[in-house]
């Protein structure tokens, strides 16, 4: 007679940078990396990831819904129209990332989104044509192998750069082209994965 063996399920592999953290794995697992082609969510998370430059994202995760009540949604018309009041009484709300260089490029970008859209520019075809229109898919085999930033991330820094936009360095587009699913930046056996 053999003694039974109980087969565990197998422990779920997700990229490391997810941690042991609820939030971040629910991030990971329904979020990051998933194509986004609505404008103003774009922008949204552009304003958010320029908000984390020095900071981790679990930071500004944990501040997203301050963030968005603080920012009238991340509605460009409304961010458009802050002034030096709605400045101050940002730098006040402890919810937030108080920094005012970033607190008021936000409102010059919501400016900058504003005048494309204007001149009839699409933000998310815009950005979208930096990757011909598709995801690129990596499937690195470890963390040390992804980039800070690459051809693309310069290209669309600098161009967002000439339309006005600020906090959008090289490194900083690369952390929103992979979270917004430009890039596809998911490990090879993530459990995003279809056939992990």
């Amino acid at each position: 007679m053999t003694a039974s063996t109980t087969v565990s399920a197998p422990v779920p592999i997700r990229c490391s940078w997810a941690g042991s953290d609820p939030q971040m794995q629910h991030y990971h697992d329904t979020e990051w990396g998933v194509p986004e082609h609505d404008s103003r969510a774009l922008w949204e998370k552009l304003m958010l990831d320029g908000f984390q430059a020095g900071l981790s994202w679990q930071t500004i995760l944990r501040k997203r819904d301050a963030f968005r009540a603080a920012f009238a949604g991340f509605d460009p018309v409304k961010v458009a129209a802050f002034g030096p009041a709605d400045v101050e009484r940002l730098m006040g709300n402890a919810g937030i990332v108080r920094a005012r260089a970033k607190i008021e490029a936000t409102i010059g970008n919501a400016r900058a989104y504003l005048a494309m859209q204007q001149r009839g520019e699409d933000f998310a075809a815009f950005v979208w044509s930096f990757v011909d229109g598709a995801p690129i898919v990596n499937r690195r085999a470890s963390a040390k192998d992804v980039p800070a930033e690459t051809p693309q991330s310069q290209a669309l820094s600098k161009a967002l750069k000439a339309r006005g936009f600020k906090f959008v360095g090289p490194v900083i587009v690369y952390a929103w082209m992979q979270a917004c699913g430009l890039v596809d930046d998911h490990l090879h056996g993530c459990i995003t994965q279809p056939n992990h």
